[in-house]
C-alpha cells in the first residue's frame, strides 16, 4: 500500500516511523565565508563559516580542528560552524591551508 519513497512520518496503525538518517550535504558555489554574527545572541559575537561543500560528519571533525587553533568553543549548526569570538582571520588562514576557496563576508 505504502510506496517506498514517501514521506510517511505517523501512522495511526504503527506510531511514529523513523526516518532513515542520510548523510547532510548542503549544495554551494564553492566558496566558503566566514563572518561575524551578534545578532540573537544577546551581543556576544561569533564567527560562522558556511558553504562548506563537505559531508556532515567532516564538518564536525573540520569544527573540532578550528575550535582547537582558535582556542576556543563552538557548534556546528545546520552545517554551518559557528566558533565563539571574532576569529575572522585565523579562520581564514587555516581553511586556505586546508585547499579552501575562502571570503570574508559581512563587516
Amino acid at each position: 500500500m505504502a510506496n517506498k519513497d514517501s514521506r510517511l512520518v505517523y501512522s495511526t496503525d504503527a506510531g511514529r516511523i523513523s526516518q532513515p538518517d542520510a548523510p547532510l550535504i548542503l549544495e554551494t558555489d564553492g566558496i566558503v565565508r566566514i563572518r561575524r554574527e551578534t545578532k540573537g545572541r544577546k551581543g556576544k559575537g561569533v564567527t560562522t563559516v558556511s558553504g562548506l561543500d563537505l559531508p556532515e560528519a567532516q564538518i564536525k571533525s573540520l569544527a573540532k580542528q578550528l575550535k582547537q587553533k582558535c582556542s576556543t568553543g563552538g557548534t556546528v549548526k545546520a552545517c554551518v560552524i559557528e566558533i565563539q569570538g571574532d576569529h575572522r582571520e585565523k579562520l581564514k588562514v587555516e581553511l586556505e591551508k586546508l585547499g579552501h576557496n575562502v571570503k570574508l563576508a559581512g563587516g
